[in-house]
């Protein structure tokens, strides 16, 4: 496509609508110019699922804005088994689930991508292998925990064409697979053919507008090719191609070498100097990924194409252009539409997705980069990369097509039947579709009416979520492995650590009864149809257990503060930064429920909602601050030789600065001593950032300090923060007299640190008592 946005079909609509609100897997596919990658870009834009977007080659996985496959799954090259262990026959290159386990676990930033995840999109689909699939299947269950649901609970969305490129198995793989996969196509895994998918296709065609093209197009991909369609076909075969003909126009042939000939020759062919432009590879960026080559050989004259849209719609992917000057200041070049442009390097981006530690939200973190000029010599190209783009025009050349759809690749990236030159005449032997593919597609057309699956997954989807929200147990398990994981905890010496996770553990307890009782009555009500009274419930129950859930998440951050402090428990802390992981989806979910359903049962388009979720960051952030203030007071009580604490504490990523100085607890006279020299400090002139420093602290921890000084009226707030900023904060403290600094945090946004509010309300307070 160009890059315009494409109006929504129906299909497009219904296929959001089973992405948003429904748990169930699907299958979008559709024509070549349908949209599909238009519709992945817009769905990961709006979902509220949190997603990851995978695709099977580097490629595929840069133009997708995803990541590969293997690279989020760290699966190894070579073939899965879907067995825990191999026959005793099978050698090479065969992983089971046991080696997979055993040789290649995940690490931890990849293992709690996929623990919050909701959503896999994966794109270009027709060249995911059956094995790999169920590979990810099983990865998913085990990293999950949850080994009886496809994927682990999570939902998967596969989009691509089938018609278009095959996997690639070799020969000798292909005799093993066979026992277990009927043929290599996605559709043929295990956990597919056991859980099944909605069929899915695109149906408004927005690259051709030629009936009679799109016709023969149909009859290409459906193996109903009729002689008729080849001698229409075949009426643009040139046997001379003039350079009429050739000027300004791409070849599009099967294989590589092909294409590479057909450009040096061109190249070679042209008058003048050679200039070559290098790119600049910046930290991890696999060869494998480059989008175009590192070094780019260029002449006046080359035909070249671009490879990436340009957000400032000059280009998009598959524009041509011919090149007018070249010197040490760039490229100039006129586009195929006769508009002079000149070239600026483009930056690609290697990515990985991450879990925030502070935030706990889905973030994408930029491991390399390839910086280059966003072209190449484009006289010719493969079948293979010209998939997605679109030509007026094109010279086509798959006479020695190898591989089934290759012939309807390649016509389907013209508009017409007008721009079509044929090189070599069409052969009917090499036009056939992968029977398989036919076989599948047809089984899509005699499944259930779409809207009657839509109704009937909505309906299972809030079955599950209304259950999954108020359901603990997963949390109550994972406190359990925990302590028996790390029987050392009982050694602590200061009293309040030894006993928090086990504190944690009985509140969860004593909620099974009562949450065990609440789903009962919310599922009755969803069976009884009782809307008005089973969103009230939701409402009340929601308060409920998010408010203590967040208490609870408050005392984590405690425990977890006074546990960073001392030495060798960074297994115990990673433990703990998962159930605090658990605990942030949880509170999120519990948050979105009432919307959801809602949504749901006025059958309304899902949204995301970023109010709820900037809310939530917004009272996480107001804790983290108020736990940073009481995590310098109250330091573990612990011995010299087990209490030594790190020189620094990796808690900064959740808390901030993890604590300065000893790991003893400090007597009220060392106390007094360290705000006394802060306040020395403030009357000598010293600002905030002077302080701390000086002091060798977080700033935060300085702005407690000065909100102790300000309570015992040993520091004035005039000058210590902005008059205007501290009047507004006062006033909004005066109005809401009965609210913490929690909701001060989440009204103001974020605006101010917990500090400034600390000392507003110490001011306040003071300026109350006095009056």
């Amino acid at each position: 496509m160009t890059g315009e946005l494409l109006e929504e079909t129906e299909m497009a609509t219904l296929a959001a609508r089973f992405v948003n609100s429904t748990n169930r897997h699907v299958f979008l596919t559709g024509k070549a110019g349908t949209g599909k990658t238009t519709f992945l870009h817009q769905l990961a834009a709006s979902t509220h699922k949190r997603y990851v977007i995978l695709a099977p080659t580097g490629i595929a996985a840069l133009n997708a804005k995803g990541v590969t496959i293997h690279s989020q799954f760290l699966l190894p090259f070579g073939s899965f088994i879907p067995e825990r262990q191999l026959p005793a026959d099978i050698t090479g290159q065969f992983h089971d689930q046991d080696t997979l386990t055993r040789r290649h676990p995940l690490n931890a930033i990849r293992r709690n991508v996929l623990r919050e995840v909701d959503l896999l999109i994966i794109d270009e689909v027709s060249m995911l292998r059956a094995d790999l699939l169920d590979a990810i299947d099983f990865r998913m269950r085990a990293v999950r925990q949850n080994r009886y649901q496809s994927f682990g609970g999570a939902q998967v969305l596969l989009i691509g064409d089938l018609y278009q490129l095959p996997p690639v198995v070799k020969d000798d793989e292909l005799r093993v697979l066979k026992r277990w996969y009927a043929s290599p196509h996605f559709f043929e895994s295990k956990v597919i053919r056991e859980h099944g998918y909605a069929h899915i296709e695109l149906d408004k065609i927005f690259r051709q507008q030629d009936g009679n093209f799109i016709h023969i197009l149909n009859n290409l991909r459906n193996n109903t090719v009729t002689q008729e369609d080849v001698a229409e076909l075949n009426k643009h075969y040139k046997p001379e191609i003039t350079t009429e003909d050739s000027e300004g126009v791409i070849t599009l042939t099967t294989h590589n070498y092909k294409a590479d000939d057909l450009n040096q020759r061109a190249l070679a062919q042209l008058p003048g100097k050679s200039h070559t432009f290098e790119a600049e590879v910046e930290g991890d960026f696999p060869e494998s990924m480059y989008p175009v080559l590192s070094r780019v050989e260029l002449k006046v004259g080359a035909q070249v194409m671009f490879v990436k849209n340009d957000m400032e719609k000059a280009y998009f992917n598959g524009k041509l252009a011919k090149v007018e000057s070249l010197d040490k200041d760039g490229i100039m070049v006129r586009m195929d539409t006769g508009e002079p442009y000149k070239l600026k390097r483009e930056i690609w981006e290697n990515k990985r997705y991450v879990v925030n530690a502070s935030t706990k939200q889905q973030d994408e973190e930029v491991l390399g980069t390839f910086e280059q000029y966003p072209i190449k010599l484009a006289w010719a190209i493969t079948v293979h990369k010209s998939q997605g783009l679109t030509f007026t025009k094109a010279i086509i050349d798959v006479g020695s097509a190898f591989a089934p759809g290759q012939v309807y690749v390649a016509l389907s990236r013209l508009r017409s039947l007008d721009g079509l030159i044929l090189r070599t005449r069409i052969d009917t032997s090499v036009v056939s579709s992968d029977r398989d593919v036919v076989a599948f597609t047809n089984r899509g057309f005699e499944q259930e009416p779409l809207p009657q699956q839509l109704k009937a997954s909505q309906r299972e989807y809030l079955k599950l979520l209304l259950a999954g929200t108020f359901d603990f147990s997963d949390m109550l398990r994972k406190v359990e492995y925990t302590q028996k994981d790390h029987p050392e905890t009982a050694e602590f010496e200061d009293e309040s650590m030894k006993t928090a996770l086990m504190l944690f553990r009985e509140k969860l307890r004593s909620e099974e009864e009562n949450t065990q009782k609440f789903r009962g009555q919310l599922i009755r009500l969803l069976h009884e149809d009782k809307r008005d009274e089973l969103l009230v419930r939701i409402e009340k129950g929601g308060a409920y257990y998010g408010d203590m859930l967040q208490k609870q998440m408050k005392s984590l951050f405690q425990h977890m503060a006074q546990a960073e402090m001392l030495s060798k428990t960074k297994e115990y802390t990673n433990a703990l930064k998962e159930i605090d992981g658990m605990l942030m989806k949880k509170v999120a979910t519990i948050a979105k429920v009432g919307y959801l359903t809602t949504c749901i049962h006025n059958g309304e388009e899902v949204k995301k909602q970023a109010d709820i979720e900037q809310g939530l960051a917004a009272k996480r952030a107001a804790m983290v601050g108020e736990v940073r203030a009481w995590a310098e007071e109250h330091r573990p009580k612990a011995s010299t030789k087990s209490g030594k604490k790190r020189k620094r504490s990796s808690l900064d990523d959740i808390l901030g600065d993890g604590g300065k100085g000893r790991t003893s607890r400090r007597t009220k006279e060392e106390i007094g001593n360290t705000y006394n020299v802060t306040y020395g400090l403030v009357k000598e002139g010293l600002k905030l950032e002077e302080i701390a420093a000086k002091r060798q602290m977080a700033k935060t921890t300085i702005e407690g300090h000065f909100a102790r000084g300000i309570a015992e009226g040993v520091l004035e707030i005039h000058g210590l923060m902005p008059e205007a900023e501290r009047d507004l904060i006062a006033s909004w403290m005066r109005e809401n007299k009965d609210q913490g600094l929690n909701a001060a945090q989440g009204y103001f946004d974020g605006r101010f640190s917990y500090g400034q509010l600390r000392m507003v309300q110490a001011w306040v307070k003071r300026e109350a008592t006095e009056a």
